[in-house]
């Protein structure tokens, strides 16, 4: 073979990607396969109608818009696939009783079935904490994110050392577990533990760690813990459980990354007409001079706030509905754009530096310092 030929090989295996490719933002996407992982956790799996490359940072999430009882609902999970496969994404959903989103969702996502999703966003992920040794720590379905951080580790034949240990209610409870026992079983760098808190009631033997994780289960899994970079996710008192554990051993928290996102919490649904009025009384008792002015430009509408209010707080003022999902700053959904003017954003991950750079904001988290003006 000639040189030439070389030449020509190797441009033809440089063809640019023509696939569209993600980014943040609205997409529709829809149900390719529904899979049911133990008894009440499913994952549902995504495409887009034209072929698009899911790129993402393994550990993030996106928001689902859905129509649930005639009424819009956002609600925000974790990617629990990788982007090592990147014409698909996965969401994993376990029902939880009484869970207004998760139970429609069991129930009602089928294949063929379109919706659209918002994002990816996050802070919490292995792409921006790189570390040789690492440690990752699940609860119960918080095992998602670190999930496709390990598919993602597996798949790229990262040169990571991996403790991964993750807490289930019984063996019948553990979520991906053969493929868990399929991955570890062919690194020899990666390792797993399984706590189960008690036997399945069926009588099934479990021959693991059982009970709670404690200090004396973790140095007896990964004695050398303390050198790691750890990746915690769960239930908010397992969180808090382990984040105890290692504050009391004197780690480091800037190696300590945990996901904390969720369902919106009741106290920061706003009531939006009680809030109006409440506002308007704070607004009554302060100087006219004082008061901001937010103006919609899409819209044509414009109101007065005390200083504090956010922008989202001066959208309802006036009726009009910026969709939210978190009420945080970590889901991403209220982005909007300002157009001129300053605002204080106290975000938790849901905007991308890249955003920000062209103008964009999170309504909910973003408090204007003088006179601002949106585009909504």
């Amino acid at each position: 073979m000639n040189n030439t030929s070389v030449s020509l090989l190797n441009t033809n295996a440089l063809n640019p990607i023509t696939t569209q490719s993600w980014s943040n933002g609205r997409h529709v996407v829809r149900c390719v396969k529904v899979i049911q992982e133990t008894w009440d956790v499913k994952t549902f799996c995504f495409m887009a109608e034209q072929p698009v490359m899911f790129f993402f940072k393994p550990g993030q999430f996106v928001t689902l818009e859905l129509e649930i009882k005639g009424e819009q609902v956002f609600r925000s999970y974790t990617i629990s696939s990788s982007p090592s496969v990147p014409y698909s994404f996965s969401i994993t959903v376990k029902r939880a009783p009484g869970g207004l989103v998760s139970n429609w969702l069991h129930d009602n996502m089928i294949e063929g079935y379109e919706l659209a999703v918002h994002g990816p966003v996050g802070q919490f992920n292995c792409i921006d904490f790189p570390a040789e040794k690492v440690l990752m720590l699940s609860g119960g379905v918080g095992i998602t994110p670190l999930m496709s951080m390990m598919r993602w580790y597996f798949d790229t034949n990262s040169a990571v050392d991996v403790e991964f240990i993750h807490s289930a209610r019984s063996p019948k409870d553990i979520i991906y577990h053969r493929e868990l026992e399929h991955i570890f079983s062919r690194i020899p760098e990666f390792k797993m533990h399984i706590v189960c808190e008690q036997s399945d009631k069926l009588g099934e033997a479990w021959a693991g760690f059982r009970g709670y994780l404690t200090k004396q289960m973790l140095e007896l899994m990964a004695p050398d813990f303390m050198e790691r970079e750890v990746y915690c996710c769960g239930p908010t008192p397992y969180m808090n459980a382990v984040k105890h554990l290692l504050e009391q051993n004197g780690f480091d928290m800037k190696h300590y990354h945990e996901e904390s996102f969720g369902a919106t919490p009741v106290d920061v649904q706003e009531d939006v007409e009680e809030f109006a009025e409440l506002a308007q009384e704070e607004a009554d008792a302060i100087q006219a001079s004082d008061l901001l002015r937010v103006d919609f430009a899409s819209t044509g509408k414009s109101v007065q706030i005390i200083p504090g209010e956010t922008v989202h707080a001066a959208a309802s003022k006036l009726g009009l509905h910026i969709p939210k999902a978190c009420g945080m700053g970590i889901c991403g959904t209220c982005k909007v754009m300002k157009i001129s003017g300053e605002v204080e954003m106290s975000h938790n991950g849901g905007i991308t530096d890249e955003d920000v750079a062209e103008g964009y904001i999170l309504s909910c988290c973003s408090v204007p310092q003088g006179d601002v003006v949106v585009e909504y």
